[in-house]
C-alpha cells in the first residue's frame, strides 16, 4: 500500500511539474539580441546641394550614376526611423539630418562607411564648395497640403480648335513611381501587346517618352477626328503613368512601358464630356480591342447614357478602370448574361495615404498614388506634377495591363480580383475609405493569388495546434489535481 502511495506520489510531482513548465507564461515574445548593427554605406543629408534641396533622385545620380536607381535608395530606407522620429514617405521631401542607406557600389564626396550613428543627430555630409548653406525653408518640408485638381483636370480657358495647353506643377515628386516599384515586375511583363485606352483629353503622340506606342485613336467630340493630340494634358499624364519609357534621362516611368496607348478624346474645352460623347467614346474603346480601359474624371457614370454604355461594355471581356464616385449612383451592371467584363472603382491617395477627393464611404475598391504625381506634359516638356483621381485610374490601368501581358488568359473579372487580392491593406481590409488598399504590381504579376489565404489558413492551423498544446496541458494538470485529490483521502482515511 506505501508503495502504491508512492508511486501516486512521484506521478503527482510529474505531472505538476509539467504544468508549470508546459504552461505558456504569457505571450510569446521574440528574445532581444544584443546583434551590433551591419556596416553599410549610407550619406547624412545635406539642407541643400549647390543651391537646390536633396531628392532622392539627385543623391542617386550623384553616388550610383543614374537617377532612376533613386527606387533603390528608396526601398533600402522606406518605414526606417530617422533621428528626428520621422519616416521616409515622400522621395522628394527629405530632412537636413537623415541617414540614408545607400546601395553597395555607392561612391563620391559624403558617402560615409560604418555603423549607422545613434544618439545624437548626426551632422550633415559636408556640403561641396560652391554650395549655398542650409535655409529654413530646405530643412523642413512643408506639411501635406489640402489635395487640391493641378494640371490633371483644369478649368479649360479654351473652347474651339486652338486651345492652350495647361499642365500641372513643374515641382516634382517622384514619390508615386517609387512606391509602386513596377520594375520588380518587368522581368515577367512589361504591358507588351495590351492596349489601353485612355478616356479623357487626348494624348500628344510627339512626347518622346510616349513614341510609337500611341495610337491614332479617335475624337468622338467632332465626329471623325484624331485622338492623338492634347489640348489640357491630363490625358498625356495618365499615358505617361502607364506606359511612358525612360527614353528621356529622369523622366517618370510608366507602369507598363511596352504597352499600347489607345487615346479617346472626349473634351476640348470644356470641363466634362457631354453624355452622348463620354458614351460614345466608351463603345469606340471597346470597339478598337482595348482590353483595359482608363476612364478619366470628364466621364459621369451616373448619366443613363453612360450607364448604358458601360453596362454594353460588360458584357466584353474588358476592364474598366474609373474614379470612385463623390456622389451616391448606382453601378452599371452587364446588359446581358454572357458578360466577362469588370468595372473597378480606383481612390487616389498622397504619400500619407491622404485622400485626393472624399469619395463615398465604401465605394473605393482598390486606391493608387492620385495627390502630387509625377508624369509627362504636353509638348515634351519636363515632367510636370498633378493631382486628382484620374492619376490613380491610370496606375491601376498601368497595373492591369501588366497582368493581361503575363496571364492572357485571365478574364477581366479575374484581373480585377487578382489587382484586389494583392493590394496591401491600409488600415481595415476591406476599409470604408480605401478598399482592398494600395495596388502592388509586382505582386500582382508574381503572387499566386491563392497564397495569401494560405498564409491566413497557415495561421489559423498554428492557432489550432497552440489549442491543442494547451487542452492537453490543461487535462495533464486536471489529472494530476484528481490524483492529488484521491492520494490525500486515502491518507486521511489510513
Amino acid at each position: 500500500m506505501l508503495a502504491k502511495r508512492s508511486i501516486l506520489a512521484r506521478l503527482l510531482a510529474v505531472a505538476m511539474a509539467g504544468c508549470v513548465l508546459m504552461a505558456p507564461t504569457g505571450p510569446a515574445v521574440a528574445k532581444a539580441t544584443n546583434d551590433p548593427q551591419p556596416y553599410v554605406k549610407y550619406y547624412v543629408v545635406a539642407a541643400q546641394y549647390q543651391g537646390q534641396p536633396e531628392s532622392l533622385t539627385a543623391i542617386a545620380r550623384r553616388f550610383l550614376g543614374s537617377g532612376e536607381r533613386s527606387a533603390e535608395i528608396y526601398h533600402l530606407n522606406t518605414g526606417r526611423v530617422q533621428p528626428d522620429g520621422s519616416r521616409l514617405t515622400d522621395p522628394g521631401r527629405l530632412k537636413a539630418g537623415w541617414q540614408l542607406v545607400l546601395p553597395w557600389d555607392a561612391a563620391g564626396e559624403g558617402v560615409k562607411y560604418g555603423q549607422l550613428p545613434t544618439g545624437r543627430r548626426p551632422t550633415p555630409s559636408a556640403r561641396p564648395s560652391g554650395a549655398a548653406g542650409p535655409t529654413p525653408d530646405a530643412v523642413s518640408p512643408s506639411p501635406n497640403p489640402s489635395p487640391t485638381r493641378t494640371g490633371g483636370s483644369p478649368r479649360p480657358g479654351a473652347t474651339g480648335p486652338k486651345c492652350t495647353a495647361t499642365t500641372g506643377s513643374s515641382s516634382r515628386s517622384d514619390w508615386a513611381q517609387l512606391r509602386m516599384a513596377a520594375d520588380s515586375a518587368w522581368t515577367l511583363t512589361r504591358g507588351n501587346g495590351v492596349k489601353v485606352a485612355v478616356v479623357d483629353t487626348g494624348v500628344d503622340a510627339s512626347v518622346q517618352q510616349l513614341s510609337g506606342r500611341v495610337a491614332v485613336g479617335a475624337d468622338v467630340t467632332v465626329g471623325n477626328g484624331r485622338g492623338d493630340t492634347d489640348c489640357l494634358g491630363s490625358g498625356t499624364a495618365m499615358a505617361g503613368i502607364i506606359a511612358g519609357d525612360s527614353s528621356v534621362d529622369g523622366s517618370p516611368v510608366g507602369i507598363a512601358p511596352d504597352a499600347t496607348i489607345l487615346p479617346v478624346r472626349v473634351v476640348r474645352g470644356s470641363g466634362a464630356a457631354r453624355a452622348a460623347d463620354a458614351a460614345n467614346a466608351i463603345e469606340v474603346a471597346v470597339s478598337a480591342g482595348a482590353s483595359v480601359v482608363a476612364v478619366g474624371s470628364h466621364v459621369d457614370l451616373g448619366d443613363p447614357a453612360v450607364a448604358s454604355s458601360v453596362a454594353t461594355a460588360l458584357d466584353h471581356d474588358v476592364l474598366l478602370v474609373v474614379g470612385a464616385p463623390t456622389k451616391a449612383m448606382t453601378p452599371p451592371s452587364p446588359a446581358g448574361r454572357s458578360g466577362g467584363g469588370a468595372l473597378l472603382f480606383t481612390g487616389g491617395v498622397g504619400a500619407g495615404d491622404q485622400l485626393a477627393e472624399q469619395y463615398v464611404e465604401g465605394a473605393v475598391e482598390v486606391v493608387a498614388p492620385g495627390v502630387d504625381v509625377a508624369s509627362l506634359g504636353v509638348g515634351g516638356g519636363r515632367a510636370v506634377s498633378n493631382t486628382g483621381t484620374e492619376f490613380a485610374v491610370a496606375f491601376v490601368a498601368g497595373q492591369a495591363a501588366l497582368i493581361r501581358a503575363a496571364q492572357p488568359d485571365l478574364t477581366a473579372a479575374q484581373v480585377k480580383e487578382r489587382i484586389r487580392s494583392t493590394a496591401d491593406a491600409i488600415g481595415a481590409a476591406p476599409d470604408a475609405k480605401y478598399g482592398s488598399g494600395m495596388i502592388n504590381p509586382a505582386a500582382s504579376v508574381s503572387v499566386a493569388v491563392d497564397d495569401r489565404n494560405q498564409v491566413a489558413s497557415q495561421q489559423e492551423g498554428n492557432t489550432g495546434a497552440a489549442l491543442a498544446v494547451i487542452l492537453g496541458i490543461a487535462l495533464l494538470c486536471g489529472v494530476g489535481v484528481v490524483f492529488g485529490l484521491r492520494l490525500r483521502r486515502r491518507r486521511f482515511a489510513g
